[in-house]
């Protein structure tokens, strides 16, 4: 554990199994410095469990990362689930995965990710209270995905302005990959800012739902890289950035909701070689947790998430800005940022 290439010296990982439940679950707690680590819950169905465990613990370190981006007094924290999140969900499965969560005392707070719903999380939350994301409850604010992809898109317009001086969207054109819940809202508020769309996703129902509201055109999944656009928009899985898919982009700009886009650092290196703009996935998404973190708290407030939010794209426009001044990639500036803040604390 201690070599694995992706360890990023996590203060705990915690490894769950229920055989009569099917709960196959890690949680990888990055750090506690800046307060409980919070990040939300992620099902999918691995290669195998290293993959499983390299994605809890780059997601986990991210969220820590992320949340000392957006200046919230929690550390960072992940959960993966095991398994077909189409096939293989069931409310047991969820209870005992609260389990899991309460065993863990409030270190970590949980959330619905990729492949898992509020629903899933209401399970949850009848074994333990360290659930937010929630549709019910005294601080419940329903699924945060609204939230993070209005954040991706005020972040694709800080963008615009670095790149053209202005953040008008009408006429450019953008690719994006991954239409669910982020992904689909991301489009939805690019079109009504006159946005030209290409997208993809390898879930067909959910591209002939968002092309008819949008106007989009749609591409095989593996195409969506050779468009030529203005704006390259990854709100799928991560690790879409490397050197094969980096060679095919054609575009400004690199903007959108996916965690850990880039396959390694020096990809945002090369970025910054090529005069692309990349906004750090952990910054520019960051309004998800936002909300969260409101929840949290035990009192949500709206107006408190819009302020955070919005002082979120004026970090990523300093991130942007200190890129472009430095020459070098946005990712690395950004990740000093967020290593001093969590330093300072604790």
């Amino acid at each position: 554990m201690f070599d694995h290439a992706a360890f990023a010296g996590h203060e705990s990982v915690h490894h769950f199994h229920d055989r009569e439940a099917g709960l196959r679950a890690i949680i990888a707690i990055h750090s506690t410095r800046r307060g409980p680590a919070a990040g939300g819950c992620r099902m999918w169905k691995y290669a195998s469990s290293d993959a499983a465990l390299t994605d809890a613990l780059r997601l986990s370190q991210g969220m820590s990362y992320k949340n000392a981006m957006a200046d919230l007094p929690l550390g960072g924290g992940k959960a993966v689930i095991i398994g077909d999140s189409h096939t293989e969900k069931s409310p047991e499965l969820f209870r005992a995965f609260g389990d899991a969560v309460n065993s863990l005392a409030g270190r970590y707070w949980t959330a619905e990710d990729v492949g898992v719903s509020p629903t899933d999380m209401a399970f949850a939350a009848e074994r333990t209270k360290y659930v937010a994301g929630l549709a019910e409850g005294a601080a419940a604010s329903g699924d945060p995905s609204p939230v993070t992809a209005r954040g991706v898109f005020l972040g694709v317009k800080a963008c615009a302005r670095q790149a053209w001086g202005d953040d008008d969207l009408s006429g450019r054109k953008v690719a994006v990959q991954g239409v669910g819940h982020v992904g689909g809202r991301v489009c939805e508020l690019l079109a009504e800012a006159g946005a030209t769309l290409v997208i993809t996703d390898v879930h067909s129902d959910l591209l002939r739902s968002v092309a008819k509201a949008t106007g989009a055109s749609v591409v095989e999944p593996d195409a969506i890289y050779d468009q030529d656009v203005d704006i390259f928009s990854p709100n799928a899985l991560g690790a879409i950035l490397n050197p094969e898919t980096l060679a095919r982009l054609s575009c400004r700009i690199i903007a959108g909701g996916a965690n850990n886009q880039l396959a390694t650092p020096d990809i945002g290196d090369q970025l910054a070689e090529r005069g692309l703009i990349y906004a750090p996935d952990y910054v520019i998404n960051g309004g998800g947790i936002i909300n969260v973190a409101s929840e949290i708290s035990g009192v949500f407030d709206a107006d408190w998430v819009e302020q955070k939010l919005q002082r979120l794209i004026v970090t990523l426009s300093e991130v942007l800005a200190q890129a472009a001044t430095e020459s070098r990639g946005a990712n690395r500036v950004a990740d000093e940022i967020a290593r001093r803040r969590i330093g300072e604390v604790g």
